[in-house]
């Protein structure tokens, strides 16, 4: 947050004739913001703010989202330049120390996450312990918060060296436990990572390969997986990050804060939004329908929605989308799904809903979830484990801000006030006489 030579105030002026004088701070771009950390002591009243969306909770450089502008910056770069000219650990050394990477710390960061893919062979015992059927964000929550058992030496959140240590632990471990949970659920034997491979041909090898024979990772699905898990690497103070960072504020373990993240994430409003995509083209059906779907999507009373389109913060077009969309016609042509049913309905939605005058007029552009959803689908990774590809890359941000938020001396324990409007002081009865 920058200095300003001279503070700014905004007036507030209460019912009792008194005014409040409140600091006005400005960062480096975006929005000011009013300073009223003191405002309770001061005026015995709280700010009423149903999900925050109006309150700045932290300060942070790693994020920057100007959703009327359509921008989004991760320390300071254009995420759209990221994803066209960096792998998933090269933004991922950016997200965690500020800068983008030379060559030889490039390098030696590759390698420290390397050498951390493999797990505790004893957490495979921990999958025996789901049914098969389990939604695999249901592992994920478990799984992550058990890996506090298996590495006690870096969990105490004071300690420098094991903040680090953890956070790599986090980043590499999270494919290979998302692959197993993956293969658990399907009946396969687990796949090791191997040493040899990037980030992301680690993961897709641990995904889809078998032990009976070779697996061949296609380079273009490679270089889309990187650029799904860039785009979702971090987006700012949303739900999942900012219950992160309040479970952080309690002095919790990172595994656990990381868990915590998860759980967050699965809701359909959140990380979930890719999977509902393939749920709604599979209710829609045929190319036939989309114009009848149209038709519900406008209709207020009808409880029809279109899933992927329009965004909570960009009020324009997602930059992540552009992105995306491009991706999503390299990895259709790669394996030749460009007629297929599904495929051609999502793109007879996207073409539609882009040229139908209700849809422009309120900005509901295809999103970063629709082409997403399309991608992973057609590279054969089932809808219920969407979301957990969602948390494998997020993972990076949630471990960048937690560790801003620990690093922070303004930081203290998180505890959101209420406007209490239940029953009044009363008189307890005992139960004979009720």
């Amino acid at each position: 947050m920058s200095k300003n030579k001279k503070t700014k105030y905004a007036t507030l002026s209460l019912p009792d004739g008194k005014n409040y004088k409140l600091p006005i701070l400005s960062g480096t771009i975006g929005p000011d913001v009013i300073e009223i950390k003191n405002l309770y002591n001061d005026t015995d009243k709280f700010t009423y703010d149903p999900g925050y969306t109006s309150t700045g909770s932290c300060k942070s450089k790693i994020t920057y989202i100007d959703g009327e502008k359509g921008i989004l910056l991760h320390r300071g770069y254009k995420i759209d330049e990221l994803a066209e000219n960096c792998d998933f650990l090269e933004v991922a050394y950016l997200l965690l120390n500020g800068e983008l990477p030379n060559k030889k710390e490039k390098s030696q960061f590759d390698k420290k996450i390397t050498t951390h893919t493999m797990v505790n062979e004893q957490l495979s015992l921990f999958f025996r312990g789901f049914r098969r059927d389990a939604h695999a964000m249901a592992v994920m929550c478990g799984v992550v918060g058990a890996l506090s058992a298996f590495y006690h030496d870096s969990t105490d959140i004071t300690d420098n060296k094991q903040r680090l240590i953890a956070s790599r632990r986090l980043i590499a471990k999270m494919p290979t436990i998302a692959a197993m949970a993956y293969k658990f659920s399907i009946g396969q034997p687990f796949i090791y990572p191997k040493n040899k491979f990037s980030y992301s041909e680690n993961f897709l090898n641990m995904m889809f390969s078998v032990p009976a024979e070779d697996y061949d990772v296609d380079p273009v699905l490679t270089k889309a997986m990187d650029k799904i898990l860039i785009l979702h690497a971090d987006h700012e103070q949303n739900a999942s990050t900012s219950t992160v960072r309040l479970a952080g504020s309690s002095g919790a373990n990172p595994f656990a804060c990381i868990a915590a993240g998860i759980a967050s994430l699965w809701g359909p409003a959140h990380g979930g939004a890719n999977e509902a995509v393939i749920h709604m083209l599979s209710d829609i059906k045929n190319i036939n329908n989309v114009r009848k779907y149209i038709i519900k999507a406008k209709d207020t009373n009808d409880p029809f929605r279109l899933m992927g389109f329009g965004h909570r913060v960009y009020k324009n077009y997602d930059p992540r989308a552009k992105v995306m969309k491009k991706t999503a016609d390299e990895v259709l042509r790669t394996l030749g799904k460009e007629n297929e049913p599904m495929f051609k309905l999502a793109r007879e939605l996207e073409k539609i809903a882009l040229e139908d005058d209700y849809f422009v007029e309120k900005k509901l552009y295809p999103n970063v979830d629709f082409y997403s959803g399309i991608i992973l689908q057609a590279m054969g990774f089932p809808p219920n484990l969407f979301t957990v590809l969602f948390a494998v890359a997020r993972t990076v941000g949630w471990v960048a801000q937690w560790n801003e938020m620990i690093e922070d001396p303004e930081q203290k324990i998180g505890r959101p006030r209420q406007l209490y409007d239940g029953a009044k002081e009363r008189k307890f009865l005992p139960i004979d006489k009720r």
